[in-house]
């Protein structure tokens, strides 16, 4: 069959050469694996590379994650194991974040759900191919090679013919989604389409370049969408932008005797309070079984927005005007909006795909701006950027979403991209490691032997040192670790730095620079040749002369004369760290001095308390922290 683009000498192999010349050897190159692959089993290259630009911009994520996920460039899916775990309910954490009302932590997990066929695309894909789930997992040329095999028997099965014409794959491409919905598989290959019509660029997290030329005039032929017969999506009442596939799943709002209510609260924001947060999650579980976790009264936890991994497809369950459950901390939980993304944080960026990136970047710009929420890492922050409330609870806090998740990617997809502001000599800088090639020890990735190292895997993350040098200690976080040291884990960022995130410049030697940090100076490797910041500028914040140190908060609660007879007082009272005179903090703004009461299932009772103590928000250490405005002094860093 002609190609609509040209491939290599190796896929222009008569048909029934290609196997054989496969065994003698292996493509080398990740695009001589697609045209291999686009060539043996008559689908265009070009639609071969759009799909798996989709799913993973064409990484192999070192053979991550060990087991029961998506592997690949082309995202094949092995959850047979799947047993139900889900990251809500797990550890210390209780997501309300109010003390004075704590849910209780021991409701049972919902029964183990039946995994999906779109969760279990690589046993299909051994079947095709004569592959080994082991070697679909590890070999990108396999797992390639299972990709192409799928959609020729979507192409199939759908009586659609082995054409040149990618226009005639359209179905196909739609199928290979795995979604239900008509409205996702139809975003989920419009956005593919898109892709082949733009072209792509790209060197891999293993080093490979490969190149997705552009095709102009490209039709696409909605017939065959038509033949897969999907489900129609409930649209009706979502806050979603209309270029997103998007559906309303309504989360659980009801009464649980004697004398309490879930899973979320009644409010009326922006009226009654203001959104300042959007507040990124992963699920470290499914997403059929976590929508459905939303949908119980008794789930100790609760969130907006559930997004799929595969196609970017989103629930929403809780109107963004109510308060949902989700972040450990009730200042933050009353100002934000709660976003679930499917996948596991250890997992490298296997589950984190293109698609999900790119819907879950249109829902957070939308509701950005319909809520004046700054596109910036301040506000737009992962779930363990949230602080603790007391300092019993800082250790409890969540991770997630981890330091696979591409933060850099994710803001250029919001149309707001992570710029360098100021000269080499700033005062302060932003975190921003070259995504692809940063690639920093972890262990912890493997949940059958969690002391084992993780393989290189892109990070959005740098280590902070006590001195600068490759083998000083990591800096402590005495909230994490009391009594010990900073941890290596995937899942300890005591002293890590995150893409986005802006500090002050503690000082510079050679490749290093120091930034202050929960106290501390920490240093990380930021050479010339390829640096992990880049200079910022912006407002920052010191002690006010006369102040040895300055407590921080987890939250900017009202003096107690602001409540009124009814309402209990909620303590303002610091977390274990301070900062002294000559230590300086990047001021993000002000942060709104209020407490919303809401203990009733009747919302008529509850009420937003409001104080006249000035608070500022700062980034203290990996997660944002609140001063009083009145213990520091403000300057412009430059």
């Amino acid at each position: 069959m002609r190609r609509a683009l040209a491939i290599t000498a190796v896929a222009l192999l008569p048909l029934a050469n290609v196997t054989a010349a496969r065994a003698a050897q292996e493509p080398a190159d990740r695009q001589q694996a697609f045209a291999a692959a686009a060539a043996e089993f008559d689908v265009p290259e070009s639609v071969l590379l759009g799909v798996s630009y989709l799913e993973s911009r064409w990484d192999a994520h070192a053979g991550q994650p060990s087991n029961d996920a998506g592997f690949g460039p082309m995202h094949l899916t092995d959850a047979a194991a799947f047993t139900g775990s889900n990251h809500h309910g797990e550890g210390e954490e209780d997501p309300r974040g109010d003390e004075t009302r704590p849910l209780n932590p021991h409701v049972d997990p919902p029964a183990p759900t039946e995994i999906p066929a779109s969760l279990r695309t690589m046993e299909a894909a051994a079947r095709l191919t004569g592959e080994t789930h082991e070697k679909l997992r590890t070999d990108p040329a396999a797992n390639i090679r299972g990709g192409a095999a799928l959609l020729a028997d979507h192409q199939k099965a759908l009586g659609a013919p082995l054409s040149d014409d990618p226009g005639e794959w359209y179905g196909a491409v739609a199928k290979y989604s795995g979604a239900e919905e008509a409205g996702a598989a139809k975003v989920f290959a419009d956005e593919v389409f898109a892709t082949i019509e733009d072209g792509a660029d790209r060197v891999t997290d293993d080093g490979h370049r490969v190149s997705l030329r552009p095709v102009a005039g490209l039709k696409r032929i909605e017939k065959w969408l038509d033949k897969l017969g999907l489900r129609p999506a409930r649209r009706d009442g979502v806050e979603c932008p209309p270029t997103i596939s998007c559906e309303w799943i309504p989360a659980a709002y009801q009464e649980l005797p004697p004398d309490d209510y879930g899973h979320y609260d009644l409010a009326d924001r922006p009226a009654s309070q203001k959104v300042d947060y959007i507040v990124i999650h992963d699920m470290e579980g499914y997403w059929a079984p976590s929508v459905k976790l939303n949908q119980d009264p008794k789930w100790p936890g609760s969130w907006h927005y559930s997004v799929r991994s595969g196609d970017g497809h989103i629930a929403q369950q809780i109107k963004t005007k109510d308060v949902g459950w989700h972040a450990g901390n009730w200042y933050v939980n009353a100002k934000s909006i709660g976003i679930e993304h499917e996948g596991f944080l250890a997992e490298g960026g296997t589950w984190y795909t293109e698609a999900m990136y790119r819907t879950s970047a249109r829902l957070v710009r939308y509701l950005a701006i319909r809520h004046g929420v700054p596109l910036d890492r301040a506000h737009i922050i992962g779930h363990d950027n949230v602080p603790g409330t007391l300092p019993t609870t800082v250790r409890g806090m969540h991770e997630d979403p981890g330091p696979f998740w591409d933060w850099a990617r994710y803001f250029e997809l919001m149309g707001a991209p992570l710029h360098r502001l100021g000269g080499p000599r700033s005062g302060s800088v932003m975190i921003k490691p070259d995504f692809a090639t940063n690639k920093p020890y972890f262990y912890g990735c493997d949940r059958k032997n969690p002391a084992n190292a993780c393989p290189p895997l892109p990070a959005s993350t740098v280590w902070l040192r006590t001195e600068p040098r490759a083998d000083a200690p990591l800096v402590k976080d005495i909230g994490k670790h009391p009594t010990g040291e900073s941890l290596y884990s995937v899942y300890d960022h005591s002293a890590r730095a995150t893409t986005g995130q802006r500090f002050a410049v503690a000082g510079r030697q050679g490749d290093w620079t120091a930034i202050w940090y929960l106290g501390q100076k920490a240093w990380f490797h930021n050479p010339a040749a390829a640096p992990t910041a880049v200079p910022s500028m912006g407002l920052v914040v010191t002690p006010k002369p006369g102040l040895a140190t300055v407590p921080v908060y987890g939250r900017a609660y009202p003096e107690q004369e602001a409540y009124p007879a009814g309402i209990p007082y909620q303590a303002v009272t610091p977390l274990q760290y301070t900062f002294s005179a000559g230590e300086t903090y990047t001021l993000s703004g002000p942060a709104a001095t209020e407490y919303y009461r809401a203990v009733t299932f009747d919302p008529a009772g509850h009420r937003v308390v409001r104080g006249k103590t000035k608070y500022l928000q700062i980034q203290f250490g990996h997660r944002v922290m609140f001063v009083k405005a009145d213990d520091v002094r403000i300057s412009f860093s430059g």
